[in-house]
C-alpha cells in the first residue's frame, strides 16, 4: 500500500480545490453540534462478460455524492446528497441541523453522552500504484485482453466445451472531512474470472481460476500453466462422486481458509452486532476461541489485497487489526458509532457501499496469518482425509456460532497420498470454536482472493479474504 504524500497527484490536487470548502461546512456544523464529518465518494467503471459468440459490455453508471455526519453528543444523525455543489451541501447542513433539533424535542436528552474523538491531525493524500492503470486502456483493448484469456482456457484441451471470461474494473475516490482531518483517498481495483465448462457427452463440469487486486493489470496475468490446471481439475470431476457425510480429518486450501476467517471471526466480531446483542464473540473476548496456531487478523493495509484501503468512510487511518492471536480472542472491527458506545478503541472498519448507505462494522482483507510448516507437510499428514478445494461461499451465525462453508470439491488422501477419489460439491459445517479448536497445522503459503461481502439491506463492499492451507477437523456433507 503506497500514500501519495511524497508527491501529490493531479487527482489528488484535483479532489483539495474541488473540495477545498468542505472543512467550512464542518466547522459550520460544529457550531451547533459537537461533532460532525463530511465524506464525499466518487466511483466508475467497466465489467466484461465473454463467453463463445457473445461479448457483453456494462459500464459502471458513475456515482458521486457527499453524506454530512454529525452528533449532539446523544446519537448520530446524516443526510445524503447527489449534488456535490456548495450551495447544495450547504442546504443539506441546514437540514441535519434541523433534524437534530426535532429530535431533541421529540426525545429529550437521556443516556451516556456519546464523546467522538475526531483523531490526531491529519491531512495527507493517498493513491493506490498501478503499474497497468485500466484507465490507460480503451474499452477494445480490455476486451482484447480478456478474450485472449478465454481463447487460451478454450484451447486447453478437446473436452472443453464452453469458456468464460469476467473482468472488472474501478476507480474510487474519496474526500474525508472533519475538523483535524483533510483525507484525499484514491483506490483503483481489477478483478478476472475465467471459467472452463468440460463434457464427456452425458456429464458437464467446471472449474475456474480468479485473480483480483487494489492496483491495475498487473494483478491478473494468468499463465498457460493454470490455466491446464483449471481444465485438468474440470475434466477430473468428470468422475466426482457424492461424499459419504461425515466428521473428517481436512486441510482446507487457501480460498477455503480465507471463507472460514471471513465467517468465523470477520462477521462475529462485527461490533454494531455486540451493540445488538446479535454476537456471541462480545462475552468471550480474552478467553481462548481456538487452538494456540490460530491467529486471524484484519488487514486493510496489505499491499494489492482486495479490501485495501487506507483510511475508512469514517476517517480512520487503516492499520492491521488482530482478532485472535495465538488462540485467544483480542478484539473486534469496529465502525464509529460502535467504538463510541463501547468505549473501545477504533479500528478502520466503519465502511459503506454508497454515499447513500450507513456506515457499518466491516471486513477489510481477512484471513489466518501463516504457520510454519509446507503445504505438503499438511497434506502428508491426512492418514484418512480430505483435501478441501476452491472455497464458493459461506454463512454464519454470529450468535450461535454456527458456520457452514461451500467448497467446489474435495480430493481424498489415505496415508498422506491422494487415492484419486473426488467428490463434488461439499459442503463443511461446525461449532466455529471446535472448528478453531482442532486446528492442528498451519502452513506458511499465505495467499488472498478477492471477494465480496454483503450485509444489512444486501449491501455490498469488496474484500479479501484467504491464509495458508489449514488442518481442522470438521463435518463434511
Amino acid at each position: 500500500m503506497a500514500s501519495g504524500n511524497g508527491g501529490q497527484s493531479v487527482l489528488a490536487r484535483d479532489l483539495r480545490h474541488r473540495y477545498a470548502w468542505l472543512p467550512d461546512v464542518v466547522a459550520d456544523l460544529e457550531r451547533e453540534v459537537p461533532y460532525a464529518a463530511a465524506l464525499a465518494t466518487s466511483s466508475s467503471g467497466v465489467r466484461l462478460a465473454l463467453r463463445d459468440g457473445e461479448q457483453s459490455v456494462a459500464r459502471r453508471d458513475p456515482s458521486e455524492g457527499i453524506v454530512l455526519t454529525a452528533s449532539d453528543g446523544h446519537a448520530l444523525e446524516e443526510v445524503a446528497t447527489g449534488a456535490t455543489d456548495e450551495a447544495s451541501v450547504r442546504a443539506a447542513a441546514r437540514s441535519l441541523i434541523g433534524s437534530l433539533r426535532d429530535r431533541r424535542v421529540r426525545r429529550p436528552v437521556a443516556g451516556t453522552p456519546l464523546v467522538i474523538d475526531p483523531g490526531t491531525p491529519m491531512h495527507a493524500d493517498f493513491e493506490t500504484p498501478a503499474t497497468i492503470d485500466p484507465a490507460s486502456l480503451t474499452l477494445a483493448e480490455k476486451l482484447s485482453r480478456t478474450e485472449s484469456y478465454r481463447e487460451r482456457a478454450r484451447r486447453a484441451d478437446p473436452r472443453v466445451v464452453q469458456a468464460l471470461a469476467r473482468y472488472s474494473d474501478g476507480i474510487e475516490t474519496k474526500v474525508f472531512v472533519n475538523r483535524a482531518r483533510f483525507v484525499t483517498e484514491v483506490v483503483r481495483r481489477a478483478s478476472l474470472i475465467v471459467s472452463v465448462y468440460v463434457s464427456d457427452g452425458p456429464s458437464r463440469r467446471y472449474s475456474w481460476i480468479s485473480r483480483g487486486g487494489t492496483g491495475g493489470l498487473e494483478h491478473l496475468d494468468v499463465t498457460d500453466e493454470a490455466l491446464a490446471e483449471v481444465t485438468a481439475t474440470a475434466a477430473a470431476l468428470l468422475e466426482a462422486v457424492p461424499v459419504d457425510p461425515g466428521m473428517y480429518d481436512v486441510v482446507v486450501d487457501q480460498s477455503v481458509a480465507g471463507i472460514l476467517a471471513h465467517e468465523a471471526f470477520g462477521h462475529g466480531v462485527e461490533t454494531d452486532m455486540f451493540l445488538k446483542e446479535r454476537a456471541r464473540g462480545a462475552a468471550y473476548l480474552g478467553e481462548r476461541v481456538g487452538s494456540d496456531l490460530v491467529t486471524i487478523m484484519d488487514d486493510p493495509t496489505v499491499p494489492g489485497g482486495y479490501g485495501t484501503y487506507f483510511v475508512d468512510d469514517e476517517g480512520h487511518a487503516s492499520t492491521p487489526t488482530c482478532i485472535i492471536r495465538d488462540g485467544v480472542l483480542q478484539r473486534g472491527l469496529t465502525d464509529l458509532y460502535s467504538a463510541t458506545r463501547l468505549g473501545i478503541d477504533r479500528s478502520a472498519n466503519g465502511r459503506r457501499e454508497s454515499f447513500e448507505r450507513k456506515a457499518y462494522a466491516r471486513m477489510s482483507n481477512t484471513f489466518f496469518a501463516p504457520g510454519s510448516h509446507a503445504p505438503d507437510e499438511l497434506l502428508g499428514s491426512l492418514e484418512d482425509g480430505l483435501y478441501i478445494c476452491q472455497g464458493s461461499n459461506g454463512m454464519e451465525d454470529p450468535k450461535g456460532w454456527g458456520i457452514q462453508v461451500g467448497a467446489h470439491f474435495a480430493r481424498e488422501y489415505r496415508h498422506g497420498r491422494p487415492t484419486g477419489r473426488l467428490f463434488s460439491p461439499v459442503s463443511l459445517t461446525g461449532y466455529v470454536p471446535d472448528v478453531l479448536g482442532a486446528v492442528s497445522m498451519v502452513a506458511n503459503d499465505l495467499h488472498l482472493h478477492p471477494g465480496g461481502c454483503g450485509k444489512g439491506w444486501k449491501e455490498y463492499i469488496t474484500v479479501g479474504d484467504g491464509g495458508p492451507h489449514v488442518r481442522t477437523r470438521l463435518r463434511v456433507s
